[in-house]
């Protein structure tokens, strides 16, 4: 008899961001599989296996997931923010597709989460409120020419663009070339957030420009927000600016 597999998007980091379609997935099901780092964040239940693996074994742990789905099994995968987002959902589906048979017999459902692009976003104001893409500066799966030519695009046609996986130790100089490509296009002026484990205690947010962007320290748990042409600053007094990207495009009002 099939199982289940349940992909649970586990937001930010603060389980008080988690939905409660998650919340019931995550307390039902019998094994729990997942990032270290995110299973961390999951309370411990009795009698619910743990199955933590590495940062780049995800095809690895959605095999053993959907084995055990397979087998009868009701299993949950966490991911962290939304499972849809360069995250797990994608790589068990990729195994679902060049797996067996009986992988495509299982009910799988994807629970949704608060990805760290709408939690800084919600952070700073509206900077997503028109047009926005949405890119990872990792050239781990795709060649670092690609990255360019979408930031390219991207820029010249007026997006907002928020970065996913800037910088890490493996990959220490994407982020200041994606800024530098990004200043072809873009005024210097152009607001930049920097937010980092939203929704943790060591949460971080930095509002800056794009010339200056530069000079503020990034890792894998930032995102980073950069701005269209019509991308401004609202200023408050004592407290920080909002960062807000108005609804109607600047041709439809002309």
């Amino acid at each position: 008899m099939s199982g289940r597999l349940t992909i649970v998007g586990l937001g930010p980091g603060d389980p008080r961001y988690w939905t409660r379609e998650a919340a019931d997935a995550l307390q039902t099901a019998d094994v729990l599989y997942g990032y270290g780092p995110y299973l961390d964040r999951v309370p411990p239940r009795d009698g619910q296996a743990r199955h933590p693996s590495g940062n780049r074994v995800e095809g690895a742990r959605a095999e053993a997931a959907l084995s055990q789905a397979a087998d009868g099994a009701l299993v949950a995968m966490v991911s962290g923010g939304d499972p849809g987002v360069f995250a797990m959902a994608a790589a068990v589906c990729g195994e679902i597709d060049a797996g067996p048979d009986a992988w495509r017999a299982i009910d799988m459902q994807v629970v949704p989460g608060i990805t760290a692009m709408l939690a800084v976003a919600a952070r700073v104001g509206a900077p997503l409120g028109h047009d926005f893409c949405v890119m990872s500066l990792s050239d781990n799966l795709k060649p670092w020419d690609l990255i360019e030519r979408r930031l390219d695009a991207a820029a010249s046609a007026g997006f907002v663009i928020a970065l996913y996986n800037p910088i890490s130790k493996a990959r220490p100089w994407q982020l200041g070339e994606a800024f530098t490509r990004l200043s072809r296009h873009l005024a210097a002026s152009t607001p930049v957030v920097f937010g980092r484990a939203m929704g943790r205690a060591d949460e971080a947010v930095t509002i800056t420009t794009l010339d200056k962007a530069g000079e503020t320290e990034a890792d894998m748990a930032t995102l980073v927000i950069v701005g269209s042409p019509e991308t401004r600053l609202i200023s408050r007094p004592g407290r920080e600016p909002l960062v807000y990207t108005p609804r109607a495009a600047a041709e439809a009002l002309a």
